[in-house]
């Protein structure tokens, strides 16, 4: 069973592994950096339906079919499956998945709902209580736009510091350890962490905090120090609040800047694609772990990842009544 370190840190003992995954984007993130992983790209941002919410249920649903196939695995084979995404009541996974009469649960941690569904189904098997799972979440850059900040027919002009919602979805399937395979060795859920932040078009600085809470609190509790991974991939604290994130961590002592990396500059290229500070949405670490992380633990490029996946937990009612931005970070470490 897992071992507790402090309050919020769990190390696994039966270290489930990501037997497989998967990742389907749209066109904008397959021109990006990380387009040859990707195991599907699509053209048209409709994916072939009438709205972009249907068409985000399918990122899922396509996604969810894709790494079944990899493992010649069929819905029936799934003992329960965590999914969420950023539209209200999470239609996108609620639509997405129902078809698969597989048991649900639908999550919501914003942004960094891809590691908060990876822990929910590590931890499933970890204890025993399921011997297959899935996680699964998207994002969709012109659903989330509607709903979050202004229909795309207006034609807002955006801020330097705002980030690309991204159109993908990313999905794992999790079992027993297994040789050869990248596993889950510990865990580190996080808290909320709101510094004042209202800005919506800042959600780095926004989420910053809770990365920094959640990283801080991982290695106090471990005794790791940065040296021990190859890379620290935040979720999509993007430029900003990558910038910043970085600075914090070296005001406490801890210097994470040769190892860090973000999702949501691995998967945009800034210098071309006009995304602003950089990439963000549930499926902007989705993907990118699904695709570049994982691979590379495969092949054993790397061998020991964090990866924290960061979310602001804001809602259009909670803007509208000039709250603040809480954030949330989540963290997995990873290993071949």
């Amino acid at each position: 069973m897992a071992i507790q370190k402090g309050k919020s840190t769990l190390i696994l003992d039966n270290q489930p592994s990501i037997v497989a995954s998967a990742s389907v984007v749209g066109k904008k993130e397959g021109e990006g950096p990380c387009s040859k992983n990707f195991d599907m790209i699509i053209d048209d941002g409709y994916f072939g339906e009438t709205t972009w919410e249907k068409a985000e249920s399918k990122l899922q649903k396509t996604a969810v079919n894709l790494a079944l196939k990899k493992n010649n695995l069929t819905p029936n084979d799934i003992d329960i499956l965590f999914a969420g995404d950023l539209l209200n009541q999470c239609i996108g996974s609620v639509y997405g998945m129902r078809d698969f009469k597989i048991p649900f649960v639908g999550l919501y941690g914003a942004c960094s709902t891809m590691a908060e569904s990876l822990i929910m189904a590590s931890l499933f098997i970890e204890g025993g209580f399921a011997k297959r799972t899935c996680a699964v979440t998207s994002s969709h850059f012109c659903s989330a736009e509607r709903q979050f900040r202004f229909p795309l027919e207006y034609g807002c002009q955006r801020t330097p510091t705002a980030q690309w919602t991204a159109t993908a979805s990313g999905c794992a399937i999790l079992e027993k350890h297994q040789e050869n395979k990248p596993f889950v060795k510990a865990v580190t859920i996080g808290t909320v962490a709101d510094y004042g932040i209202n800005d919506v078009n800042n959600m780095g600085a926004a989420m910053m905090p809770a990365a920094n809470d959640t990283i801080l609190t991982f290695f106090k509790d471990t005794g790791h120090s940065p040296e021990d991974f190859d890379k620290i991939v935040t979720g999509d604290l993007s430029a900003v609040g990558s910038e910043l994130l970085i600075e914090s961590l070296k005001k406490e002592g801890l210097d994470i800047s040769e190892q860090h990396r973000d999702c949501g500059l691995m998967l945009y290229d800034r210098n071309t694609q006009n995304v602003d500070a950089g990439g963000s949405g549930c499926g902007c670490s989705a993907s990118v772990l699904c695709s570049t992380l994982l691979k590379e633990l495969y092949e054993k490029q790397t061998k020991n990842i964090l990866f924290i996946a960061t979310g602001a937990l804001m809602s259009p009612t909670s803007l509208q009544q000039g709250e603040t931005i809480p954030g949330i970070a989540h963290l997995l470490h990873i290993s071949i």
